[in-house]
């Protein structure tokens, strides 16, 4: 199980202490479960304002044939979406994944971090539209889109 990086109330992201990851943003340990069960996935603005988006995988992540497991990758994609699409969820907007749509086209390893690499498409009122990769050295693994709803709050 990954370590813990402090409290999180749900949803609400949490800056990473120390590590590889210092200084980047996650959900913290218990904001998204399963995310934490297979992180920390992490995320960073940078100074021209793009989202950077990464994680690094071990042993946890491999399949049965030593590449990183699709199942992983697909995790790692959908959190991907909504920290792309971080800008139109500011201020306490919630949302849901409407749509996930995926190709494998490489094999990730243990050699170096993950990295989605994209954008949003076209944000409206209520839904947003991202299309991104997952990238590992250069390599491309993982072609992804997705469609995210925003809920209304409760």
């Amino acid at each position: 199980m990954a370590e813990g990086y402090g409290e999180s109330v749900y949803g609400a992201p949490v800056v990473v202490p120390d590590g590889p990851f210092a200084g980047w943003t996650t959900w913290g340990e218990g904001g998204d479960p399963f995310e934490t069960l297979l992180g920390p996935f992490c995320f960073r603005e940078t100074e021209t304002e793009r989202m950077e988006v990464a994680f690094l995988p071990d042993k946890r992540h491999l399949n049965g044939g030593g590449a990183l497991h699709g199942g992983a990758l697909m995790s790692f994609a959908d959190f991907a979406l909504f920290a792309l699409a971080h800008h139109h969820l500011k201020g306490g907007a919630n949302a849901v994944t409407l749509t996930f749509n995926s190709e494998f086209v490489g094999a990730g390893d243990l050699s170096g971090r993950v990295e989605a690499v994209g954008e949003v498409v076209r944000a409206t009122h209520s839904v947003i539209f991202v299309q991104a990769k997952l990238m590992q050295s250069g390599r491309a693994l993982l072609a992804f889109s997705g469609t995210l709803k925003k809920l209304k709050p409760r």
